[in-house]
């Protein structure tokens, strides 16, 4: 199993476009890029990038407009698979889908994730659904419960929200984080606090215990991910911009160089896969 990381575009600056940033993503070793097409002032031009600088894609799709809330189940359904359908010709690796409402019954959830499931069926493309506040995997417990009735569904673990939604580092959520890892299909690797979904900075000593629990489930999903047999793992560094990143109060200015963490941990990642599965490779 090879790990291949993922560039999110949340926060870049893209009013020159994607081409001045590939040699500095290149040199990290990026190798696909992550966002959704409205980021884009031309996304028509997206799959010639793409494919000029051979990178992949990792297209972000939702199932209603993000901080709508609310939203039955069929009118998630018809707004989900517009936005897959759009994408298709750019022929992604995969969906990061947020998905569902924090809102609904477990009855409304299986509603939709099985008709997603037909969906992802149907067109070919792995759909991988993200641990998300105000969705409907926003907290452990309600995403434990649709697991159990899907056992094809594919996750993208981002425990920082359920770190902040449950306000504690989940040592009472072992066999979730477990569950969970045998269903995840891609890591948004951003470390979350009792009282946010994003620390500072990760490289600080004060976050070390929080850092260390999320390498120890992202760890179990990789080691999940290699008895299953898959190829690669994906992982994307998914630290984002302000209002997430913290600022200095008055002046707005970021308390950290948000390029520079991400890079961090996509250099920490890689180093820490290599050393823990170099004699199963």
């Amino acid at each position: 199993m090879r790990l291949l990381l993922v560039r999110h575009l949340w926060g870049i600056d893209l009013a020159n476009g994607l081409l001045p940033h590939v040699p500095s993503w290149r040199e990290v070793g990026y190798t696909a890029l992550e966002g959704w097409n409205g980021m884009l002032q031309d996304p028509t031009n997206l799959a010639k990038i793409l494919r000029d600088e051979n990178f992949q894609w990792v297209s972000v799709v939702f199932s209603s407009p993000p901080f709508a809330g609310g939203g039955s189940v069929q009118e998630h359904l018809q707004f989900f698979q517009k936005q897959v359908e759009a994408c298709l010709d750019i022929r992604p690796l995969f969906f990061n889908a947020h998905t569902g409402s924090d809102s609904w019954t477990i009855t409304e959830a299986e509603d939709f994730y099985g008709s997603a499931l037909e969906l992802e069926k149907k067109i070919g493309v792995p759909i991988s659904h993200e641990t998300h506040r105000s969705r409907y995997f926003n907290n452990p417990w309600d995403t434990y419960a649709v697991l159990v009735r899907f056992t094809d569904l594919k996750l993208t673990c981002d425990f920082s929200h359920w770190v902040c939604v449950a306000e504690r580092l989940l040592g009472d959520c072992q066999h979730i984080l477990k569950r969970a890892a045998d269903h995840c299909f891609h890591i948004h690797a951003r470390v979350g606090h009792e009282e946010g979904p994003q620390v500072p900075d990760p490289r600080a000593p004060e976050w070390k215990t929080h850092l260390n629990a999320h390498e120890v489930w992202w760890h179990e999903i990789w080691t999940s991910q290699h008895a299953r047999g898959m190829a690669s793992s994906t992982l994307t560094p998914e630290f984002g911009p302000p209002p997430y990143q913290q600022t200095i109060p008055y002046k707005r200015e970021p308390v950290g160089d948000l390029t520079a963490i991400c890079d961090w941990m996509a250099r920490r990642q890689i180093a820490r896969f290599q050393e823990c599965f170099s004699q199963r490779l």
